[in-house]
């Protein structure tokens, strides 16, 4: 049954009372205090409405109390045994999910409790309207400017092996084996047993770990014929074809061997390192990883955040979007995904700082044209010979003068543009072997695209102190990155597969944005007579320009009446 509790009614009778004053203000002032008083309330408990039958059956836990446990665990990184103990007896966790009740009923969680809300908020994806909508609260709450924005990635890495070549293939074929023989033994039995001792039998298996590197190759294209032979021996079984680790074997087999034929017969060959796809499958325990030549095996998350630049008042930093992939995703393709969902949740950017692989002139010109985002990115190193940056340029992007300041004799455009110049000029002139111009029949010409102009003007821009100054915030990504694996623990996750990777990303995010409000409520909450002075100043602005008005008036009506200016004497005086 459904059944959740109304937080917002007032007790007759304190309930935290016994705490004292000291221990109740201190509570107050911590991340406790701030989930009670401002987050819980505003849990979407009512997405798990249709879980749960409204009027029959046993009540189910309190689910503002089980949501926001959820969110906590991932917060503090907590195993689901921690989780339970720190629902049971901490009195933080108490106060904050509003438990005032010490029965068992309200203070203890059992673990297929968790597993169950876990599992449903995994299932349908309801992670990230978790944190969209705590997202929109602290924004409420802190007044978040989203103007500037930062993007970056982390690489993660889930609860699997990293395997080599020769461990992969075995691993998949005994995972096969040992699924067949417990679901369609009939099948199991049918399979040669020589070829079922060398993966399931621990003796014969151990021989793998013993080959030497010289002999590594080989011993691959040998566990490719068997998982060839594997294969066309079951292919036609339609109820075996149709389990999971059959199409991790088949899938293995696409990506990692090829068919040659020699002398009218087939022969089943590894395909070389090089050869294979970095989204192949890495370990047969979690097919939806892949693979980063420059981080290694497991996931890439894009984390991108706001940041106070020093031109407005401090203000608090979120994590305004969060997105999980593979490791073989490109970075490249991640700034576009991340400018259009912020957009649509009206936390776009004005203008976002990122590092080279976002900013390529595709994704600056899609960011300006489609969402009004200035992107600010350095490009690649610059060439060390001359080019179009060195050479003077209008608005248009034609050339008006070479880097010697010669003007070309002609400048036409025609989807390119073409600069002539001198012919006698350029060949006399000192910087010849580094110019771009080539020498042609008529004149020396220089040609370039739109393309070009637009990447000169960028790298002209680098070389300006407004960039330097705008671009030196870029750094404190990466303290949000260090943040976010200190506290969270996200680089080294408990679980494996994309669905409940992504699930643990976005719980951790909530909890480093709770973290941070509650460090931005702290320095607030110690500075009221600031606010006080501010306010008191507001209000004495406003009696002097009631003053100031009053005396203006008063005067005119003297002058028109040709009557003397009364002394009038004010209160505010």
């Amino acid at each position: 049954m459904f059944y959740v509790k109304n937080h917002k009614q007032l007790n007759m009778f304190d309930p935290w009372e016994y705490l004292g004053p000291k221990r109740r203000k201190e509570l107050d002032k911590s991340w406790s205090g701030l989930f009670r008083h401002k987050i819980l309330q505003t849990l979407p408990v009512n997405i798990l409405r249709k879980h749960y039958h409204s009027s029959n059956g046993r009540p189910s836990k309190e689910l503002y109390s089980m949501l926001g446990l959820m969110i906590l665990q991932q917060m503090h990184d907590l195993t689901d045994d921690q989780a339970v103990e720190q629902f049971a007896f901490n009195i933080k966790y108490h106060y904050a999910l509003d438990i005032t009740n010490s029965s068992d009923t309200y203070s203890y969680v059992s673990l297929r409790s968790i597993w169950k809300i876990r599992q449903i908020l995994t299932d349908e994806n309801l992670h990230e309207i978790l944190f969209d909508k705590i997202n929109q609260k602290l924004e409420k709450i802190f007044t978040v400017d989203f103007r500037n924005q930062r993007i970056d990635s982390v690489h993660i890495q889930s609860n699997m092996r990293h395997l080599g070549r020769i461990s992969l293939f075995c691993k998949t074929i005994k995972k096969f084996l040992v699924n067949l023989k417990r679901h369609h033994r009939a099948h199991f039995d049918k399979l040669d047993k020589s070829l079922k001792a060398r993966y399931l039998d621990k003796k014969e298996e151990a021989i793998f770990a013993l080959v030497k590197p010289s002999q590594s190759h080989g011993t691959l294209n040998q566990i490719a014929q068997d998982i060839f032979t594997l294969i066309e021996r079951v292919k036609t079984k339609e109820s075996v074809c149709s389990m999971g680790t059959f199409k991790l074997l088949v899938r293995l087999f696409q990506e990692q061997c090829i068919i040659e034929v020699h002398d009218g017969s087939k022969l089943v060959v590894a395909k070389p390192n090089k050869d294979v796809s970095s989204d192949s499958l890495q370990n047969p325990s979690d097919p939806d990883a892949g693979y980063s030549g420059h981080k290694g095996k497991g996931y890439s998350v894009q984390v991108m955040e706001t940041y106070n630049d020093g031109s407005q008042p401090e203000s608090l930093s979120l994590l305004t979007h969060i997105e999980v992939k593979s490791a073989n995703n490109s970075d490249a393709h991640a700034l576009i995904p991340a400018l259009e969902k912020t957009s649509s949740k009206s936390m776009a950017p004005s203008e976002v700082l990122a590092d080279r692989l976002y900013g390529s002139d595709e994704n600056h010109v899609a960011a300006k044209e489609e969402y009004g985002v200035d992107v600010i990115s350095p490009l690649r190193n610059p060439p060390e010979q001359l080019s179009l940056v060195d050479f003077t340029l209008d608005d248009s992007g034609r050339t008006i003068k070479c880097p010697q300041g010669l003007s070309p004799v002609k400048v036409r455009f025609k989807k390119r543009f073409s600069a002539s110049f001198s012919i006698d000029q350029c060949l006399n002139c000192p910087q010849q072997h580094q110019c771009p111009v080539s020498i042609g029949k008529k004149a020396a010409y220089f040609r370039y695209t739109k393309k070009d102009v637009r990447l000169a003007k960028r790298r002209e821009y680098e070389r300006s102190a407004e960039f330097k100054n705008k671009y030196r915030f870029r750094a404190g990504a990466e303290a949000t990155m260090s943040e976010y694996d200190r506290i969270t623990g996200v680089k080294k996750l408990r679980v494996r597969g994309l669905a409940a990777v992504t699930y643990a990303v976005f719980m951790k995010a909530i909890g480093i944005n709770i973290k941070r409000a509650t460090t931005a409520y702290k320095q607030w909450s110690q500075k009221p007579n600031l606010l006080h002075k501010l306010l008191f100043v507001s209000y004495v602005a406003q009696i002097v320009y009631v003053k100031e008005q009053f005396q203006e008036r008063f005067t005119k009506i003297g002058a028109c009446l040709g009557l003397l200016r009364p002394n009038i004497i004010l209160v505010a005086d």
